[in-house]
């Protein structure tokens, strides 16, 4: 139905693709896998007409097209989900979903709400989201808002539908359900781009799958002919087991230590989102938790970066009573890495040296002036560290894969010299290579001495990188385990609350 013929785009000095062909076809969900900066999104851009080639051209039915703009390929059926989610936070669903493809009463003059209305209810209950098509895309959770992104490409009716890393924020039940969909599609002949970072996911998911590695089209196959081991050594060239950093913690005294914490859930205050959580962290120690969506991880580390307020118990960083707002939480020497970093963790119209250096500014600053030649030796020994592939530091943040936006936060969290490192997700949205690079770079801070504390919901990252490993259900701590001590399936049963469910039955 859709295909790429001998595709090149250059971007400066910069060659992203280099003659790439690939066949979408209808009914199949084709699964695109490579490292950031491999080509994949853009190749996406380029076949949803986001961007042009700069040699080649694509095919629509066996037809040359060139489309002058993305609204006039999705009018011929090619619609694409972004990886970043593209909405107005300040509208509501259904504004969202009908923007530029609004509906009006006879006349043309005044919108028809009523079938805006009606319309959005059909398309969340066919993603099985009880959402009041009225309420305000800012007031939704970030999964929430992943759907409203996929819902509003699923009301444009595509026959080639291009999803971008559409999981990276839902939960497992609505990971099923977009799964579900995706079937529905491909019965009714829809043609499906799949790209994910989750590559068992994808694997999953896929009828036919595709490998980039540094803008060249590695390897095609059948999804059943095919294995993860295969997809991760010709996306990167090594095996995965080599991806996972392994060390031997040199422990130090009690750095963060948590007791009796619960914390309220910020959207039902009525409920605990953290539930009686006591837990410590030792410098040179790197503790992992693991809990699936409305554990309370996020909720927990939130509480203890000081965007949360604690509904009882203590906190302790380094002996001393951890209190007081975010800055003064970071000025003690705490700080945190946030789930969302597009929204949370960097500002997309400063440069990549004015992210970094954000939250330590008032280091460099000496009369009320800030002494700009120590900021940019700081900043630049903070993008070697990181390692931070980018232009210099006043590239934009925007010119940076995933993979090193991730990096620019997890460096500005350790320029401000924190004694606890706390992450959450760390690994989301960032391809298998930036992967190994996030923990090599967490391992490589807990041998310097920081406490590190990450959040995950990645089992392969629960069971392999911590030193020491809790697991979260229902916001209750009910596990704390050594590695070895606990297998895939023993993992996903704590984390299901099942032993809370025995508990409760037994008492």
């Amino acid at each position: 139905m859709l295909r790429a013929a001998e595709v090149t785009k250059v971007y400066g000095g910069t060659q992203a693709l280099k003659g790439v062909s690939l066949d979408i076809c209808a009914g199949r969900t084709t699964a695109v896998f490579g490292e950031n900066g491999a080509g994949k999104s853009t190749l996406m851009k380029i076949l949803s007409a986001v961007e042009t080639p700069s040699t080649g051209h694509v095919e629509l039915d066996g037809r040359t097209v060139t489309f002058g703009s993305a609204r006039q390929a999705a009018d011929h059926g090619i619609s694409i989900i972004h990886q970043e989610l593209s909405l107005c936070p300040n509208l509501s669903i259904q504004d969202n979903l009908f923007l530029g493809r609004e509906h009006t009463r006879p006349g043309g003059m005044l919108l028809d709400r009523g079938t805006h209305r009606d319309r959005a209810r059909q398309v969340l209950a066919r993603l099985d989201e009880a959402l009041d098509p009225a309420t305000a895309v800012g007031d939704l959770r970030l999964g929430q808002q992943q759907l409203v992104e996929i819902a509003r490409a699923l009301l444009q009716r595509a026959r080639v539908l291009i999803m971008d890393e559409p999981t990276s924020a839902l939960s497992a039940p609505e990971v099923e359900v977009l799964f579900d969909v995706i079937s529905d599609l491909k019965a009714e002949g829809v043609a499906i781009v799949y790209i994910s970072h989750h590559l068992e996911e994808a694997l999953g998911v896929a009828d036919d799958v595709a490998v980039l590695r540094d803008g060249h089209l590695v390897a095609t196959a059948r999804a059943d002919e095919v294995d993860l081991a295969w997809i991760v050594r010709k996306m990167v060239g090594r095996d995965q087991e080599s991806l996972f950093p392994s060390r031997e913690p040199s422990l130090g005294p009690a750095a963060l230590e948590v007791e009796g914490l619960c914390v309220a859930d910020p959207t039902s205050p009525g409920r605990l989102a953290v539930d009686n959580v006591s837990l410590t962290v030792r410098a040179g120690e790197t503790v992992g938790i693991y809990g699936l969506m409305g554990s309370g991880r996020t909720e927990l580390l939130e509480c203890l970066a000081g965007r949360l307020p604690a509904a009882s118990g203590d906190v302790r960083l380094g002996g001393e009573p951890l209190t007081g707002p975010i800055r003064r939480r970071i000025g003690s020497g705490l700080a945190l890495v946030p789930e969302d970093r597009q929204r949370d963790g960097l500002v997309q119209s400063m440069t990549v040296g004015q992210n970094l250096s954000l939250a330590s500014v008032s280091r460099f600053v000496r009369r009320l002036f800030v002494n700009r030649r120590a900021e940019r030796d700081a900043v630049s020994a903070v993008i070697t560290d990181v390692t931070v592939k980018t232009a210099g530091a006043d590239a934009p943040i925007g010119s940076l894969s995933g993979g090193n936006q991730q990096k620019v936060v997890i460096g500005k969290a350790l320029m401000t010299a924190p004694r606890v490192l706390l992450l959450d997700e760390p690994s989301r949205g960032v391809d298998v290579g930036a992967k190994a690079d996030v923990f090599g770079l967490m391992a490589q801070q807990a041998q310097r001495g920081l406490a590190v504390l990450f959040a995950t919901s990645e089992a392969e990252e629960a069971l392999h990188i911590p030193d020491r490993l809790l697991v979260l259900a229902r916001g209750r701590l009910v596990a704390d385990l050594r590695p070895g001590e606990l297998t895939r399936d023993r993992l996903m049963s704590l984390a299901d609350g099942a032993d809370i469910t025995e508990k409760a039955q037994h008492d």
